[in-house]
């Protein structure tokens, strides 16, 4: 038997969550399909759980920075309880029953479109309104010749592990590799960072890289960048990589870093009128539409694959469905790496900004010499904060810190960034002391206007 709701979201990740619950609380039928957990990646495998393990040292677990590897593997086991409560033990008992209580249909199983508004789920048939495809990513397996003869790791093993190893190789260095690099070297693993770019982060600013990679080096971390794993194999119980540069890197486990693709296989989306792209994801217009009473949103559309960015066009396919319709815009949305110290950036990089013939300026502060927030905040102050000036429309049109709490206070340029504030109005602005905001107004002072 077929059983028909206003809209169906297969799913349950951050973004299919605030797009199912919007739609409930509107009073809409609502049938939410997951294959695995309610929560999504995010919530038992990444998110979560990393950014947990990447609390501040007070929180406990961390080995003190001037201890760099050699320092004590202090209290994992702490850490890691708090890391398998805040993934809830990989249980999604409580959410299930919570949908449930609010009128929801749910569904465990995979999904599979079967035509207009139909939706096969492991047997059971879903007619639907609209169809919300929200069926994220997955880790992209990189074609090592080898492979398969070493212990691989994603960042499922690597934020479910009981017990970390000693020795990690981690190959990408974006801001994954960057993420687990600095939460393995804070518990003592001697860790080995494989970046086939040259320098780390290399979407950033080059200063964000090299920044990211002193930071790393402090704590023990060998980088090597410019370099790419040609073969791996085993040596007893050692998992080697063999490099392009005639180098090995070998560790208790491979770390793959390396990216992750749109989960749109077996899904029969072109089946029902909706087109793929190159790399498989859905393709949608500027109100995440993907066909006639199909919408998808996060990572299965390759726009911008953050969390916030997924829950952001929930709220935009929900409110187009009620019929308030309104345009995705994705200027000035921040892009965080949880490390130690955080680094955020927003907007156009000085190559972009060039590369759309604009005419810019750039600053660049040493938040520890210029401001008295770092040094109240720790005894060994750090930090740098950068800005880029469109100098013909006088606006900010991109920024970056690699500082304490960077991803909480990179706002105020992602808001002036994404509402055009000009200049003179952030010039105007009184920040607060002794804050790390306090910074931009001294980095906008140093701009060439």
């Amino acid at each position: 038997m077929s059983e028909h709701v206003d809209v169906a979201v297969i799913g349950m990740g951050p973004g299919g969550e605030v797009a199912a619950s919007r739609l409930l609380a509107a009073g809409r039928r609502v049938a939410v399909i997951e294959r695995e957990l309610i929560g999504g990646e995010c919530a038992y495998w990444a998110c979560i759980p990393s950014k947990t393990v990447l609390r501040p040292p007070e929180a406990g677990g961390a080995v003190d920075r001037a201890a760099g590897v050699d320092g004590a593997r202090l209290d994992w086991g702490a850490a890691r309880d708090y890391r398998d409560y805040m993934a809830r033990h990989l249980d999604d008992f409580d959410q299930v029953a919570g949908y449930t209580d609010r009128g929801a249909l749910v569904l465990k199983g995979v999904a599979r479109l079967t035509g207009t508004g139909r939706v096969d789920v492991d047997g059971q048939e879903v007619t639907a309104g609209h169809l919300i495809v929200a069926t994220g990513s997955e880790a992209v397996i990189p074609p090592i010749d080898g492979l398969d003869s070493v212990t691989v790791w994603t960042n499922r093993q690597t934020y479910t592990t009981p017990e970390l190893p000693d020795r990690a190789v981690i190959v990408g260095g974006s801001a994954v590799g960057v993420e687990t690099a600095s939460f393995l070297a804070r518990f003592g693993v001697h860790v080995t960072l494989v970046q086939r770019s040259d320098r780390l982060l290399s979407r950033e600013e080059p200063r964000v890289g090299e920044l990211a990679r002193a930071a790393l080096h402090e704590t023990g971390v060998d980088v090597r960048t410019g370099t790419t794993p040609t073969r791996a194999r085993r040596d007893g119980a050692l998992s080697l990589l063999e490099l392009d540069d005639g180098t090995q890197a070998g560790g208790d486990v491979v770390i793959l870093a390396t990216g992750r693709a749109p989960r749109t296989d077996g899904l029969c989306l072109e089946d029902v009128g909706v087109r793929l792209g190159g790399h498989g994801q859905v393709l949608v217009d500027e109100h995440c539409r993907a066909a006639d009473g199909i919408w998808a949103l996060g990572d299965v559309t390759a726009i911008m694959p953050f969390t916030h960015v997924a829950k952001y066009q929930g709220r935009i396919v929900a409110d187009a469905i009620l019929g308030r319709p309104r345009t995705a815009g994705y200027a000035g949305i921040p892009r965080v790496v949880f490390a130690d110290p955080e680094i955020a950036a927003v907007g156009l990089t000085k190559v972009q900004a060039n590369q759309q013939g604009l005419r810019t300026t750039t600053a660049e502060i040493d938040l520890a010499e210029s401001l008295a927030r770092p040094s109240t905040y720790e005894q060994n102050p750090r930090g740098h904060l950068g800005l880029l000036a469109d100098t013909d429309r006088r606006v900010l049109i991109g920024a970056w810190a690699v500082a304490p709490q960077a991803g909480e206070w990179i706002h105020q340029a992602s808001l002036a960034i994404r509402a055009d504030i000009s200049l003179d109005t952030l010039l105007d602005q009184v920040p607060q002391f002794p804050t790390y905001t306090e910074g931009y107004l001294t980095a906008l002072e140093a701009l060439d206007l």
